[in-house]
């Protein structure tokens, strides 16, 4: 990365490498470099980063000294009155600096980085609720606690990597569930929560719950053109369970009326028989 000089960080930590002729820049070196404003849209440069923007704050931070590793190129400055301490942006993660993910995308040194200031407490050694390994004994950089029950407790990097995961629509806090509150903490303790889609969305792992059932599944299909056939009329329509659309069956296959719009197929009715009813219109 020609901002933070490093090649080996973690992605959850510094986000996507972004690469164009040459230029390679992580995504949150470009959130949080001071010198940079995004002009363009999400589709021009990097995530809006125009790229004579970018080159322009490589040379502002080409002599930058990183208050915390000393080398040049930092280009992350703490937001906090007069403090003028500058670092690069994975230097700051390691040493507990903040860099907020909302609004002003602010960053915050390890001195004035936003703290915790819930009243929680322990019960005997509490566990990260979501790797139970032992946390710290009260909220701190690296252990935060859910601001709306206080019962919930992890690790910083535990509840970032869910939030990465579960993003902006379906991140909550593990224990109580609150959206909110919750979220609004996080934002202001540092998490990324991106807005998009969950990860789970995205790479389609739950993409067959979507596929609706489409064939009859009756003992004997009677249907000649075979039990994929689905018609919208006649006595080839095919219905679905009401229950859990997870079995069909034929119209004729199943003995149902004409005008039964609502079956159950046995495994959901209790019974070894076909129970169907009619739904009509008035």
């Amino acid at each position: 990365c020609r901002l933070c000089q490093r090649t080996d960080c973690d992605p959850e930590v510094v986000g996507q490498l972004c690469q164009h002729n040459g230029l390679s820049i992580h995504e949150n070196c470009l959130y949080h470099a001071s010198g940079l404003i995004q002009r363009g849209t999400d589709e021009d440069g990097f995530y809006g980063f125009l790229f004579p923007d970018i080159e322009q704050e490589l040379k502002r931070v080409a002599h930058k000294r990183c208050c915390i590793c000393h080398l040049p190129g930092a280009s992350v400055t703490c937001r906090h009155g007069r403090c003028s301490r500058t670092f690069h942006f994975p230097c700051g993660v390691d040493q507990g600096c903040i860099s907020q993910f909302f609004k002003e995308f602010k960053s915050f040194c390890w001195k004035h980085r936003p703290v915790q200031r819930v009243q929680a407490v322990q019960q005997a050694q509490t566990l990260c609720l979501i790797c139970q390994e032992v946390v710290a004994e009260r909220p701190c950089y690296d252990t935060l606690v859910c601001p709306a029950c206080t019962s919930a407790w992890f690790h910083r990097r535990c509840i970032q990597g869910q939030a990465l995961r579960s993003a902006l629509y379906h991140f909550r806090c593990p224990l109580c569930q609150d959206m909110d509150t919750f979220q609004s903490e996080m934002f202001r303790l540092g998490i990324k929560i991106p807005d998009r889609d969950a990860a789970w969305e995205e790479d389609g792992a739950f993409a067959d719950l979507y596929h609706q059932h489409r064939s009859c599944d009756a003992s004997q299909c009677l249907c000649p053109e075979g039990r994929e056939e689905a018609q919208e009329k006649g006595p080839w329509r095919l219905l679905l369970c009401s229950s859990c659309g997870s079995c069909g069956t034929h119209q004729l296959c199943s003995a149902l009326e004409e005008d039964a719009n609502c079956w159950e197929c046995s495994g959901c009715s209790g019974t070894t028989s076909v129970r169907s009813a009619a739904w009509r219109r008035d």
